[in-house]
């Protein structure tokens, strides 16, 4: 349905945040630690690494690389399904969350394996759907952005601080637009479906 809509183009330039210097955060140390960082880029470059000790997750790719400029969203990464364990799945449903999970939309794992009949949709679902959650949390900042995010076992709540720490040093990023479409970044001047 939404690939139906079609494009209507606006009379005004769009606006983008343009990360002008790099803003990290962290938590944990040594083994534990995770962190999150966006950096200047002429673009929108996406770098995920995950590391969640389980023998379904292990055998698959860990760390994915996606730039808009050069991959297809809808082909490379909107695929990716949440994933969750059987042990969890009555604690959520009691609490009215994950109401509408099940086998056909999300990858559901024991202890050791994968549960869904059909496997996964990429041998790297698992990270490239940490990039799909990485896109709509760094959304939320209301303006796409023009950086290089990289992340290593980060989540939503990180994701969250990462862009309260980039808009809390206003010399860190400016809001941008671009006249002439040879301006903008490869891949943003041309008018795409999202699908």
């Amino acid at each position: 349905m939404l690939q139906s809509a079609g494009i209507v183009e606006q009379n005004a330039p769009k606006r983008f945040l343009r990360v002008l210097k790099t803003v990290e955060v962290s938590e944990g140390e040594g083994s534990n630690i995770k962190w999150a960082k966006l950096e200047p880029y002429h673009g929108y470059k996406l770098s995920f690494e995950i590391d969640f000790r389980h023998p379904a997750v292990d055998s698959t790719g860990q760390q994915v690389v996606f730039d808009m400029s050069e991959g297809v969203y809808a082909r490379d990464i909107a695929r990716a399904r949440t994933f969750g364990f059987t042990k969890d799945v009555e604690m959520m449903r009691a609490n009215g969350l994950a109401l509408g999970g099940g086998l056909d939309n999300a990858i559901v794992m024991d202890d050791y394996k994968v549960l869904n009949a059909d496997g996964l949709r990429y041998d790297d679902e698992f990270v490239k759907h940490k990039i799909l959650d990485a896109m709509g949390d760094l959304y939320i900042v209301g303006k796409p952005l023009l950086a290089a995010y990289s992340a290593f076992r980060s989540g939503h709540a990180m994701n969250n601080l990462l862009l309260r720490e980039l808009l809390s040093q206003p010399d860190a990023y400016e809001v941008v637009t671009f006249d002439k479409a040879s301006q903008a970044p490869k891949g943003f001047a041309a008018l795409q479906p999202a699908w």
